[in-house]
């Protein structure tokens, strides 16, 4: 069954928006990696008779991320480790100038059951082309994209002297009811 024609709204109630992150360098095993959830976002999707008539928007706001697990590293995710990466998330995407983090489709092609959207993803300021493969089943809508930080010109987070790092690619996913 695909999804009903018509303009959704949906955010944090419908469903669930999250980030991946992974380790690289050296000190890999010290750190962890994370799963990060939008707690604070909003959508609105168009279904037209078509994926091609189809369109959809989601803004996130920047200070809404929050980790929700990090696994790997030699020690447990603190609450302390929580709201120093918090805090870290906020500097490097220049939450106070720049409060939301935008997607916007410029077109959407497939079938009405798998479909590629292609957008423009704004974040901190800096906006680039972004594809997101994504499935509707019923009322749900689930899809992914890799995000690469440094094509928005975001450096990723790295420590004792760049031996632990941040992979670059962060992968983005969701699951949401229209």
């Amino acid at each position: 069954m695909a999804l009903r024609e018509g303009t959704h709204e949906f955010g944090p109630d419908d469903g669930r928006l999250l980030i991946r992150t992974s380790r690289s360098g050296l000190g890999r095993r010290a750190g962890h990696d994370l799963t990060i959830e939008a707690t604070r976002w909003r959508g609105t999707a168009v279904v037209g008779g078509g994926p091609g008539e189809s369109s959809v928007e989601v803004t996130v706001e920047a200070d809404g991320l929050q980790v929700r697990e990090g696994t790997g590293g030699v020690l447990p995710l603190s609450d302390a480790d929580r709201e120093q990466i918090a805090a870290n998330m906020r500097e490097v995407l220049r939450a106070g100038e720049h409060p939301e983090i935008t997607f916007r489709s410029t077109g959407v092609s497939g079938t009405p059951k798998r479909f590629t959207v292609e957008g423009e993803l704004t974040v901190a300021g800096r906006t680039e082309p972004l594809t997101v493969e994504a499935a509707a089943d019923g009322d749900r809508l689930k899809g992914e994209a890799t995000v690469k930080q440094t094509r928005w010109g975001i450096k990723p987070y790295s420590a004792f002297f760049g031996a632990l790092k941040l992979a670059d690619d962060v992968r983005v996913s969701f699951d949401v009811a229209l």
